[in-house]
C-alpha cells in the first residue's frame, strides 16, 4: 500500500503556463500522473483551504480508486518552523499506526520552503519511515531529470541525525522532564507514552511510592530513571534491585542488611539495599516474585520507615524513595494469595502504565534511529537505515518491546556488510509461542479453583468464537464444536 503526504500550494490543482497561459496541472497532479498512491492525506492552513478543496474534487475525478484525507492545520505563518513541526505531529503517529504495513511517500513541491524543510527533518530524524519525492517544473524536465525523483536520505551525500542528549536543567523542581528524556535517551512521542511522562513528572518531586506496569523490555527501569532524575534526590543514589534475582533465602538480608553471626556464613555486618539508598530511590524490579516474608517487612518500613538487619531486634530510620515495577498483573497476584493486598495499596500511591512497543508503533523509527546512533558511535564505518529498513521495523509486533527492537538493530547492523541496511537486511528472530497450549496453562495454588477456571476458558472461547464469526451463533457453535443452542444460552446468561 502507498501512501502519500504533502502540503497544498497555490499551484494546486491547477495553474496558468508562463508562455502561452494554458491551464497546466499543478504539482500534486503531475506527481499522481505518473505514481499512483491508494492513499492521499492532504494538509492545508487556512489561506490554502480552498485550493485543498479544489484539488480534492480534482484528484477524485482523475484517480477515483485513491482515498483521499484532508488535514487542517491551524497555521497563521506558514513560514514558522516550530508551528508547522508541532502541526504535522499532531497528525503523523496516528497516519502511521492505522498504516502500520503502509509504504509512505512525502512530496516537497507543494506549499512553503519551510513546510519542505519541515518534512525533511522529521523524514531523517525518524519520527516517519518515508520516501521524499521531488516534483520538478516542467521547464525542469529532461531526459536525465524526470518528472518525479527520490531523495535517498540514506544516502551519503546526506548528513545523519545524531540523538546528543541534552544538559539537564536543574531547578526546584528537580530538573526539566524534556531535558531528563534527552539524557537518558528516552523516545516517546507518542500521546500514550507522553501521558505516561506527564503522569511520572507530576509525581516525581513527592516521596510517594510509584509502582510502574508494563511488559518486559518496555523500559521500565529506565522510566524510574527519569522519576527519580525529576525527584530532587542526589543524582547518584538510586539503587536497582532485581527481585527475581535474589535467592528466597537470602532476600531478607540483601534488602535490609545482617548482622555477624544472623545466619551461617555471616561472618561480618553487611547494609542492605534499603540502606544503600538512604536519601535517594530504591527501585524494586520485578515486585511480584518477592516472597511474602519479604513483603511483610516491606510494608513495615513503607509505613514506618524503619530498617531492621536481620539477626538485630534494633531498628533504624532510613529516608528512602520506593519506586517498584512489575510486568504481572498484581491485582490477580492478590486474589490469588500472593501478593499482600495491603501492600499492594500501600504502594499503589501513584500508578503509570508504560504502554508496549506494537501500542505505539510511531515512536518505532525514531526509535530505531536513536539505537543506531548509539551503535555508530563504536563502529569503523557508520551505517543507515533506508524507509524501507524503517517500515519493515515499524510493522512488526515486538513481542519483547523496545529491548528486542534494540537487539535486532544491533543484531542486522553487526552481521550486514553493507553500510546502508534495506529491509531484507533488518534480522527479527521469531517469537515464542507455545506450540501445546497446554503449556499456558496455570500452576494450581492454595485456593485455585478448576470449575472458576474452566468457566473462565469456556467463556473466553465463546466469545473469541462469536467475534470471529462476526456474531454468527450457528457458526461459532460449528467453530466450538456444540450446540447453537449452548451459545444462545451462554448469550441469555451473560446478560442477566
Amino acid at each position: 500500500m502507498n501512501v502519500l503526504l504533502t502540503f497544498t500550494g497555490f499551484h494546486d490543482p491547477y495553474f496558468l503556463g508562463l508562455v502561452d497561459q494554458d491551464e497546466q496541472p499543478g504539482p500534486i497532479l503531475s506527481l499522481l500522473s505518473v505514481r499512483p498512491f491508494d492513499h492521499i492525506f492532504l494538509f492545508s492552513t487556512p489561506n490554502t483551504s480552498k485550493i485543498t478543496a479544489s484539488t480534492k474534487d480534482a484528484i477524485s475525478g482523475l484517480h477515483p480508486r485513491t482515498t483521499i484525507h484532508v488535514f487542517d492545520l491551524n497555521l497563521d505563518d506558514p513560514t514558522n518552523y516550530r508551528d508547522i513541526l508541532k502541526g504535522l505531529r499532531k497528525h503523523l503517529p496516528n497516519i502511521t499506526e492505522d498504516f502500520p504495513a503502509a509504504k509512505f511517500f512525502i512530496a516537497v513541491a507543494s506549499g512553503t520552503p519551510q513546510m519542505h524543510a519541515s518534512w525533511l527533518l522529521l523524514t531523517a530524524a525518524g519520527e516517519i519511515p518515508a520516501h521524499i519525492l521531488h516534483v520538478r517544473p516542467p521547464k525542469f524536465v529532461t531526459k536525465d531529470c524526470p518528472l518525479v525523483s527520490e531523495l535517498n536520505l540514506s544516502a551519503r551525500g546526506f548528513p545523519s541525525v545524531r540523538f546528543e542528549p541534552e544538559p539537564a536543567n536543574t531547578g526546584e523542581d528537580g530538573g526539566d522532564a524534556y531535558a531528563a528524556c534527552g539524557q537518558l535517551g528516552i523516545v516517546g512521542e507518542h500521546p500514550a507514552m507522553q501521558r505516561a511522562l506527564e503522569i511520572g513528572a507530576m509525581l516525581a518531586p513527592s516521596d510517594a511510592p510509584v509502582l510502574i506496569f508494563g511488559e518486559t523490555g518496555t523500559g521500565k527501569e529506565l522510566f524510574a530513571c527519569f522519576i527519580h532524575r525529576l525527584s530532587g534526590r542526589p543524582r547518584e543514589i538510586f539503587v536497582p534491585v532485581n527481585c527475581a534475582a535474589m535467592p528466597e533465602e537470602l532476600v531478607e538480608s540483601l534488602l535490609f542488611g545482617h548482622k555477624k553471626g544472623a545466619f551461617t556464613g555471616a561472618i561480618t555486618d553487611q547494609i542492605g539495599k534499603f540502606d544503600a539508598a538512604d536519601k535517594g530511590t530504591l527501585f524494586l524490579d520485578e515486585l511480584g516474585e518477592l516472597p511474602p516474608p519479604a513483603q511483610a517487612k516491606l510494608l513495615r518500613v513503607l509505613q514506618d520507615g524503619v530498617v531492621e538487619p536481620v539477626g538485630q531486634s534494633k531498628s533504624h530510620k532510613v529516608n528512602v524513595r520506593i519506586l517498584a515495577a512489575t510486568n504481572r498483573d498484581l491485582r490477580r497476584l492478590v486474589r490469588q494469595g500472593k501478593f499482600r493486598e495491603d501492600l499492594f495499596y500501600r504502594l499503589n500511591v501513584g500508578e503509570i502504565k508504560l504502554p508496549p512497543l506494537r501500542e505505539r508503533r510511531s515512536d518505532i523509527p525514531k526509535l530505531a534511529l536513536s539505537t543506531l546512533d548509539r551503535l555508530n558511535s563504536s563502529l569503523r564505518h557508520p551505517k543507515r537505515l533506508t524507509a524501507e529498513a524503517l517500515s519493515r521495523l515499524q510493522s512488526n509486533d515486538w513481542p519483547g518491546n523496545v529491548r528486542d527492537l534494540e537487539n535486532a538493530i544491533e543484531r542486522s547492523v553487526r552481521l550486514c556488510r553493507r553500510d546502508v541496511l534495506n529491509a531484507d537486511d533488518i534480522l527479527i528472530t521469531e517469537p515464542i509461542t507455545y506450540a501445546d497450549p497446554l503449556e499456558a496453562l496455570p500452576t494450581p495454588y492454595e485456593g485455585f479453583s478448576m470449575d472458576g477456571f474452566l468457566g473462565s476458558a469456556r467463556k473466553q472461547l465463546i466469545l473469541r468464537a462469536l467475534e470471529a464469526t462476526k456474531g454468527n451463533q450457528s457458526q461459532a457453535a460449528r467453530l466450538l464444536g456444540i450446540t447453537p443452542q449452548a451459545v444462545h444460552k451462554f448469550l441469555n446468561e451473560s446478560k442477566k
